[in-house]
C-alpha cells in the first residue's frame, strides 16, 4: 500500500473498519480548494475504542463524515470487515446499497438538540431507523425495542416516549440520541463531539452511558473530541491529527505518556492540567493554524514547530514505527 498515513495498517481478522489514503476536499472558489483531510489512513478493531484528537478545524468531524459517505470523499477507501470475504468497500457503493450498509454504522453528532427533529415525538425519532428498515428487521417488535434502549440510556419511555426534544434538556437530548442510534443495533459507533456542548457534570454520565453501552451491546466506538482527558480515559488507540494530517498514532496509555511527534507534546501541554511529561513552554507555539486551502509545503506542522529544518520543509515525512504499535510521521520524533 503506498501513501504516507498506511505504515500504522495492521493485518488482522480482528479488524472492523478500515480507512486507506482518504481525501476529503470542497470547491472553494475559483480555482481555489480546501484540503480538509489529505490522505490519511487508519485502521479501527473490532471491540475497541479509537479516539481522534486534534485542534478545531484539523479534519476530525470531516473523517467521521466521510467514513459513513457523508459526503463521498473526494478518493481514498473505507472498507468494512477488511480483509475478509465478507470485505465490503464502502466508496464503491451507491443508492441502495450503500443505504442497505448504514444501519451497521451509527453517529451520534456534536449538538443534540439540533440533530433531533423538532416536530416529532421521541418515540418516532428512535423509532425511525426500524420503520424505514422494516422488512430487514421483521421479528423486531418496535415498540418493544425502543422501550429498551430508551431504558438503557437512562430515560423512563412512559414519561419521555410521548414527548418533543424541546421538553428536554442538552444531557437528555443526547441521550435521545444514543437511544436512536442504537435502536438498529449496529456494529460502529461514531461518536463526534459527542460531549463538547454538554455540562462538565452532564458529559461524565454520557461518557458511562456509552461504556455501558459499547458493553452491553459489544460496539465498537470511534470517539472525536478535542478533550485531551476525556479521550485519555475513554479510548483503547488515539489518532492526532493536523490540519488535515494523521501525524501520531498509538496506544492510548503510550501515547500520553511518551508523546514522540511535537504537535502532540503541544496538546499535551495545552491541556489544563498539569503535565509530568511535557515542558509547559512547548505550548506556546505562535502562529494561527495555516489554512487548509494552502497548507504548508513538506510537513505541515513545521511553520508552528520548535524543531523544524530544511527538510521539513521540502519533503513530507511519513509515517514510521516507533514503538510497540506506536507510529508518528516526523524527521525527528521523540523527546525534545
Amino acid at each position: 500500500m503506498a501513501g504516507s498515513g498506511t505504515a500504522q495498517l495492521r493485518e488482522s481478522d480482528k479488524m472492523v473498519l478500515r480507512v486507506e489514503n482518504l481525501v476529503m476536499e470542497f470547491p472553494a472558489g475559483i480555482h481555489q480548494v480546501v484540503h480538509a483531510v489529505s490522505d490519511i489512513s487508519f485502521d479501527v478493531q473490532r471491540g475497541e475504542t479509537l479516539g481522534i484528537v486534534g485542534e478545531s478545524g484539523c479534519g476530525k468531524s470531516t473523517t467521521a463524515r466521510a467514513i459513513v459517505q457523508l459526503p463521498k470523499p473526494t478518493s481514498g477507501t473505507v472498507l468494512l470487515d477488511p480483509g475478509t470475504d465478507a470485505e465490503i468497500e464502502l466508496t464503491a457503493k451507491e443508492g441502495e446499497e450503500l443505504r442497505a450498509i448504514r444501519p451497521r454504522i451509527q453517529m451520534i453528532f456534536q449538538d443534540p438538540i439540533s440533530s433531533l427533529n423538532p416536530r416529532r415525538r421521541v418515540r418516532d425519532i428512535v423509532a425511525e431507523g426500524l420503520s424505514i428498515w422494516r422488512e430487514e428487521y421483521p421479528d423486531v417488535d418496535v415498540e418493544a425495542q425502543v422501550d429498551e434502549v430508551l431504558t438503557a440510556v437512562g430515560l423512563d419511555p412512559e414519561v419521555a416516549a410521548s414527548r418533543r426534544p424541546h421538553q428536554f434538556s442538552g444531557g437528555q437530548c443526547q441521550r435521545i440520541s444514543i437511544a436512536r442510534a442504537l435502536a438498529l443495533n449496529p456494529e460502529i459507533l461514531i461518536c463526534d463531539e459527542p460531549v463538547s456542548a454538554l455540562d462538565v457534570s452532564v458529559q461524565a454520565q454520557i461518557i458511562n452511558i456509552l461504556e455501558e453501552m459499547k458493553e452491553r451491546y459489544g460496539l465498537t466506538l470511534i470517539f472525536i473530541s478535542h478533550d485531551l482527558s476525556v479521550v485519555r480515559n475513554v479510548s483503547d488507540r488515539v489518532v492526532v491529527m493536523y490540519l488535515g494530517k494523521v501525524c501520531e498514532v498509538g496506544d492510548s496509555n503510550t501515547l500520553f505518556s511518551e508523546p514522540a511527534h511535537p504537535y502532540t507534546r503541544v496538546l499535551l501541554a495545552s491541556a489544563p492540567e498539569p503535565s509530568a511529561v511535557v515542558d509547559e513552554s512547548e505550548s506556546a507555539i505562535g502562529d494561527e493554524l495555516p489554512s487548509p486551502m494552502d497548507p504548508p509545503s513538506g510537513c505541515r506542522f513545521r511553520t508552528r514547530c520548535p524543531r523544524t529544518t530544511g527538510l521539513c520543509a521540502s519533503e513530507e515525512p511519513v509515517m514510521a514505527k516507533v514503538g510497540l504499535d506506536h507510529f508518528v510521521a516526523c524527521h525527528f520524533p521523540g523527546s525534545p
